[in-house]
């Protein structure tokens, strides 16, 4: 078989190109550690390498909104934290100022440092993140969410929206609280209504005031304030805002369960005729009323008209006070629980995540005492040719005559 001089050059070349390109290749692997970098490596592993990948990237997504996630709610944890210290120095101050052996100028101190009390509560509302976004604003992260009024009550400004970051496939968890469930929608100590009391000097109270059955509870027909009117001898009648009788009048017994129109009423203490008392539907009282309620109650200092009444409120700023720091536990423990499910998911993604890359490893790392062989031997194979070929080029006829 005749060969030419240009199909030897080519076949030689093409020869020497692909051992070239073998020795290249397991360069490749010597340099990464890799035994697969391209699907022709190993199809099937390389598909799961690439699954592999993705599971990395989402962990890694998911860390960094778990890192964010558990800031804000540790700011929140911390806040309701310094609340609930807050609370219990002005329930200790509001303790103090019921003392009978206190004067004006004592009371009107005590009033002031209550003052500081709401000063301090709205900075720690209005508390800001990392980025300088509200924390209690709800959505309205760059709007102070409270404010306060020039008679001293605090208006809510944001909304009640919550934010949420996805910190696993199938779990999501909120970044915030908004202030209106944070500060303003702390349940009524008394229940779903407040009393207004008209006239009292026997010192009677409202114990409990509830919607019993919200079925037969008709707000349209027999609206609230429910008036209470004692007469003579112990007789009681209950009216609604309309003026309609809902309570016909009927001897009152000390301790009695008054029930109309689905709402059920327990009063304490023994009521004298005259006494007189309206319930406004008022299911939540705002931390900040009933601060401002207390300031007001020591404002009064010892010149009070009636202080059989002025007890009376005392009694019930107190109570709410409670029913605040309670509330005040009830977020941080909220803020707390969703902490404890950042770190727990946050582990359970490391674990993933070890699990994953020693599955990858597994596949694709590099036996380098069989790569560097591999390429001792293809480097070998590249001379050898390199030299064949030199040697064969040079030949012809007339190295024979």
């Amino acid at each position: 078989m005749r060969v030419s001089t240009a199909q030897f050059y080519l076949q030689n070349s093409q020869k020497i190109g692909g051992l070239q390109s073998q020795v290249n290749q397991q360069s490749d692997y010597l340099s990464t550690g890799k035994r697969i970098i391209t699907a022709k490596d190993d199809a099937v592993a390389f598909g799961t390498l690439a699954g592999y990948k993705d599971e990395l990237m989402n962990i890694e997504k998911y860390q960094r909104n778990i890192t964010q996630a558990k800031n804000r709610n540790s700011l929140q944890d911390t806040s309701f934290d310094n609340a609930q210290t807050l609370m219990q120095e002005l329930k200790r101050i509001f303790i103090q100022a019921n003392n009978g052996t206190l004067d004006d100028d004592d009371l009107k101190s005590l009033a002031e440092l209550a003052s500081n009390s709401q000063s301090q509560m709205l900075d720690i509302a209005n508390t800001k993140d990392e980025t300088g976004g509200y924390i209690f604003a709800g959505y309205q992260i760059d709007k102070q969410p409270f404010a306060l009024q020039p008679d001293n009550s605090v208006n809510y400004l944001g909304d009640n929206g919550v934010r949420q970051l996805q910190i696993a496939k199938n779990v999501m968890v909120d970044t915030n609280q908004p202030g209106d469930e944070a500060f303003e929608k702390v349940a009524n100590a008394i229940g779903d209504f407040k009393p207004n009391y008209i006239a009292n000097t026997s010192g009677v109270s409202v114990n409990s005031a509830l919607i019993n059955d919200s079925a037969v509870y008709d707000s349209v027909a027999h609206p609230p304030g429910y008036r209470f009117v004692f007469t003579a001898p112990s007789d009681l009648t209950v009216t609604d805002a309309n003026t309609n009788v809902v309570y016909p009048t009927a001897p009152y017994t000390p301790g009695q369960i008054v029930a109309f129109n689905g709402v059920e009423v327990q009063l304490d203490g023994n009521p004298l005729p005259g006494d007189e008392l309206v319930l406004e539907a008022t299911q939540n009282i705002s931390i900040f009323d009933t601060i401002k309620s207390a300031v007001d109650w020591m404002n009064v200092g010892t010149g009070t008209a009636n202080v059989t009444q002025h007890q009376v409120d005392y009694n019930e700023i107190l109570t709410q006070l409670d029913r605040s720091l309670n509330h005040m536990t009830t977020r941080q423990t909220d803020a707390g629980i969703r902490v404890q499910l950042i770190e727990t998911q946050s582990e359970n993604h490391k674990d993933k995540e070890l699990t994953i890359s020693k599955s990858q490893s597994n596949i694709e790392d590099l036996d380098f005492a069989k790569a560097i062989a591999n390429f001792e031997q293809s480097k070998v194979a590249l001379q050898a040719a390199q030299q064949t070929f030199v040697q064969v080029k040079n030949l012809n006829l007339f190295n024979y005559i």
